[in-house]
């Protein structure tokens, strides 16, 4: 059983910075790919980025490419989400997901999720 909890949300506005954490407990991540994952409102939980194991591979999805960067720190069983140039539209509950897989460029969510962390981006 993984543990992810996800912190760094908070209020900014457009056009600021924040770094998303996702801190895994009860069993190391360094061997899952993991992705992170948002929610608005009203709206289904929608795909925002993914790291293999290694960190060698990544994937993003379109409306955050060039904004946002995934990365990981398997020694500190972290991953994180630079998030900057930041829009309205990127406001949402943020959550990570572990255990899933990779294939054929794509990711597929695992079981483990966080409880989310509230990113909310004032115009």
């Amino acid at each position: 059983q993984v543990q992810l909890v996800e912190s760094g949300g908070g209020l900014v506005q457009a056009g600021g910075s924040l770094r998303l954490s996702c801190a895994a407990s009860r069993r190391t991540i360094s061997r899952y790919p993991m992705g992170w994952f948002r929610q608005a409102p009203g709206k289904e939980r929608e795909f925002v980025a993914a790291i293999s194991w290694s960190g060698a591979t990544t994937l993003y999805a379109d409306s955050v490419k060039g904004r946002f960067t995934i990365s990981r720190d398997n020694a500190k069983n972290t991953v994180y989400l630079q998030m900057n140039s930041l829009k309205p539209e990127d406001t949402a509950v943020y959550y990570c997901n572990a255990g899933g897989t990779w294939s054929g460029g794509d990711y597929f969510t695992g079981d483990y999720w966080g409880q989310g962390t509230q990113v909310t981006v004032s115009s």
